[in-house]
């Protein structure tokens, strides 16, 4: 048996990834909630789904959903993103107290809506319109997706831990995701 399918895709989409904004999310959520495995689970369930939606009907969505309303969709996302950013926890920041499921929820849905439209999401079509069997095709997406993202969560972790940039990341994270969702809307990098 032949893994091209998830090896080509495993490659495409841990490329495709580095410097994206999943990775500024990933740490953004990492720095928030300090738990590095319910977020970690959080990308993995939602890149999972992403991507098996990307490979079974993603050819029908384009047809479906126009890339005018996508873009739409994907610009309020980042914008809603950047005020949620600027948001601080209720509690202090030594006391914070996340249950894993909050930092699961919110992973997995953050990540869902930032990957819909998004490069990877479009790879994942194409790549399993190439390549099969489809599984191969979504574990090596996903699998170059964790290969891009898990890093982040650790760094996200290192410097809510050791650093008192928790403040400082949240607004860096807000105005890259207000510029994202701008971008998005006017259309600018559109793919």
């Amino acid at each position: 048996m032949s893994f091209d399918a998830f090896l080509v895709s495993t490659g495409v989409v841990a490329v495709a990834e580095m410097g994206d904004k999943t990775q500024l999310l990933a740490l953004m959520l990492a720095a928030r909630f300090r738990q590095p495995l319910p977020v970690v689970a959080g990308i993995l369930a939602a890149t999972i789904l992403n991507h098996l939606a990307a490979g079974w009907v993603g050819t029908l969505l384009a047809g479906i959903i126009t890339p005018e309303w996508l873009r739409w969709i994907v610009g309020i996302s980042f914008l809603a993103t950047a005020v949620w950013a600027l948001i601080p926890d209720k509690m202090e920041e030594g006391e914070a107290v996340v249950k894993p499921y909050g930092a699961f929820l919110t992973t997995a849905i953050a990540f869902f809506i930032a990957e819909l439209g998004d490069k990877t999401q479009i790879a994942t079509v194409t790549l399993a319109v190439k390549y099969s069997p489809l599984w191969q095709v979504v574990l090596g997406t996903t699998t170059g997706m964790l290969i891009a993202d898990v890093p982040a969560v650790w760094l996200g972790k290192w410097v809510a831990s050791h650093m008192n940039w928790l403040r400082a990341v949240r607004f860096v994270a807000a105005f890259v995701f207000a510029v994202l969702g701008v971008m998005a809307l006017l259309g600018i990098g559109a793919h």
